[in-house]
């Protein structure tokens, strides 16, 4: 039998948040035993007495459990010592949720750090950035750059509120945080314009001199991965710090690089692109942000995931 009580007492936690028990039997309930009767109840929740006696009863045929023993002083039930926890929970809960919204409707004024890798793929952060001032006039904006890695670090450090660039949601470093996809992205082979025209596989420029970004980057990361599969590794000879001045040194014919795709099509210096299968893929361009952010961080996020 108690088993059977404390299934129909998890059963209704879970009624709670999923089909919307009315809300005003719950708040009865929990007065009720807060304040040690229905009088007192009913004068706390400034309704008659006959009102909070009903929602009880209601409440109780719902659940097909008594609650509350009723004889001189009120006192609870096995399941209505069960029950109880949940409800105040659900109560809680519900409250948080509504001084949340609160705050979401009045985001008038605050600052947004915003945290951006040199690669964003098609995003277009101006843009984004562009619509959220728009809308949210009072809320201010600074930028800063730098690698991945060195802005999660940030992001964790709480120097910055919101992390863009290449980002994995099952890497280790970002399991804990809240992430967004912004774009997918790919990666191609480019070749100085006097290089070789036929590329059909990484193999064919395996003794080239390559240029990447510096070691702890996740692009020559990549670029390690892809010359793995054929147990090789690249000859980095150039290290640069972002994509753009990458595609700059191959066009000038100091090398080859795998690169994003979205980085070899940006108007830029001319140079092959040769797109080959068996590269690694890369992360998505991403937004990163903690999980307790305020209000004007989290739109802030939204207008960049649009």
């Amino acid at each position: 039998m108690e088993l059977y009580v404390q299934d129909k007492v998890f059963i209704a936690s879970i009624t709670i948040y999923y089909e919307l028990m009315e809300l005003r039997y719950l708040e009865s309930f929990e007065a009720v035993v807060r304040c040690g009767g229905f009088t007192k109840a009913a004068e706390d929740l400034h309704l008659a007495q006959p009102a909070i006696s009903s929602h009880i009863k209601k409440l109780e045929q719902e659940l097909g459990v008594t609650l509350l023993h009723r004889s001189r002083t009120v006192t609870l039930s096995a399941a209505g010592e069960r029950f109880l926890p949940y409800v105040r929970q659900a109560l809680a809960d519900l409250d948080e949720g509504k001084r949340l919204m609160r705050s979401f409707r009045s985001v008038s004024a605050g600052h947004v750090r915003v945290a951006v890798t040199p690669l964003t793929g098609k995003f277009d952060l101006v843009s984004a950035l562009s619509r959220f001032r728009t809308r949210y006039p009072g809320v201010t904006i600074s930028l800063r750059t730098g690698l991945i890695a060195e802005l999660i670090h940030a992001l964790e450090e709480g120097q910055v509120d919101v992390v863009i660039g290449p980002a994995d949601a099952d890497a280790a470093n970002t399991k804990h945080l809240q992430h967004q996809q912004i774009a997918p992205e790919h990666l191609v082979l480019i070749t100085p314009l006097a290089g070789p025209r036929r590329v059909t596989s990484l193999k064919d420029v395996a003794t080239e001199p390559f240029i990447c970004l510096q070691p702890d980057s996740g692009l020559r990361h990549l670029l390690n991965q892809a010359f793995a599969t054929f147990n090789a590794q690249p000859r980095v000879e150039f290290e640069t710090h972002s994509p753009a001045s990458i595609r700059e040194l191959v066009a000038a014919g100091m090398g080859c690089a795998l690169i994003a795709h979205s980085v070899a099509e940006a108007p830029g210096p001319a140079v092959q692109v040769h797109t080959l299968s068996g590269l690694p893929p890369p992360p998505p361009i991403s937004a990163l942000w903690k999980p307790d952010a305020d209000p004007p961080i989290v739109r802030c996020v939204e207008e960049l995931a649009c």
